[in-house]
């Protein structure tokens, strides 16, 4: 019976020496037909492995809108903002300071 390993690089070399081997093809520390599989319980994966799930957090509609004016969006998702006046992006005037990131 084989059984993936989730050995940290600097570990590596005490499972090689406790009998682990490297699978190059799926990049995975792996043990097999060891009847004690004691020594390995430490790297042994748990159930939740490659399962985590970001729930990003609620907050509320004014710093969802405070969030979304200071993003840099590309792609398909672009929007273009309209123009408060007609200065260069790199210079500030009175009509968009208010608008502007930093001075």
């Amino acid at each position: 019976m084989r059984m993936n390993l989730k050995v940290p690089f600097a570990e590596k070399d005490e499972a090689k020496m406790l009998g682990a081997r490297w699978d190059a093809a799926r990049k995975i520390w792996y043990v097999e037909g060891k009847a004690d599989m004691a020594a390995f319980v430490r790297w042994a994966p748990t159930p939740h492995d490659g399962s985590t799930i970001v729930v990003p957090r609620q907050s509320s509609v004014q710093a969802n809108k405070r969030e979304a004016s200071s993003k840099v969006i590309v792609g398909s998702a672009y929007v273009a903002q309209q123009r408060v006046c007609e200065c260069l992006p790199w210079e500030v005037c009175d009509k968009c300071e208010s608008t502007a990131l930093s001075r």
